[in-house]
């Protein structure tokens, strides 16, 4: 095996992989954290809201009461070709946590933010982006 340097530092050359928002959502509507037709259709739709393409249908499950933190909700994901989007909800604490991953450079993260906010009606947020792979090589290290 080959292992590819750029040749002025010995080094890998490298670039970012992608962008990971995390939304965590306070004082959404229980029915709307509940429903499986609406968490299953943001998971339909994002992607094509934000350039990116489903490799699957959206799962959508029930997911029982796990122990005191956690009172029961639903969790849905969906492969995209650019990586994934998950979302957990807790209808009972009028939560959710969702995870936008992509490989793109650049993620709409106010579009996803306000369609989140929206579709679950939510009173109140906390984000955290980060950049993923930030010493993703650029060209193939192994041939």
């Amino acid at each position: 095996m080959t292992r590819l340097m750029d040749t002025t530092s010995n080094m890998p050359t490298v670039q970012t992989f992608g962008v990971h928002l995390l939304i965590d959502g306070y004082g959404g509507s229980p029915d709307a954290l509940a429903s499986h037709e609406t968490l299953a259709k943001l998971l339909r739709s994002l992607p094509d809201k934000l350039f990116m393409h489903a490799i699957c249908e959206p799962v959508v499950v029930e997911v029982g009461s796990n122990n005191r933190k956690d009172p029961g909700g639903i969790s849905g994901f969906v492969m995209i070709a650019e990586s994934h989007i998950s979302v957990h909800t807790f209808p009972k604490r009028g939560f959710v946590s969702i995870d936008v991953y992509t490989c793109q450079d650049e993620l709409n993260t106010e579009a996803i933010i306000e369609t989140c906010k929206e579709t679950f009606k939510l009173t109140d947020i906390d984000t955290t982006c980060l950049k993923r792979g930030v010493r993703y090589p650029s060209l193939n290290v192994y041939e």
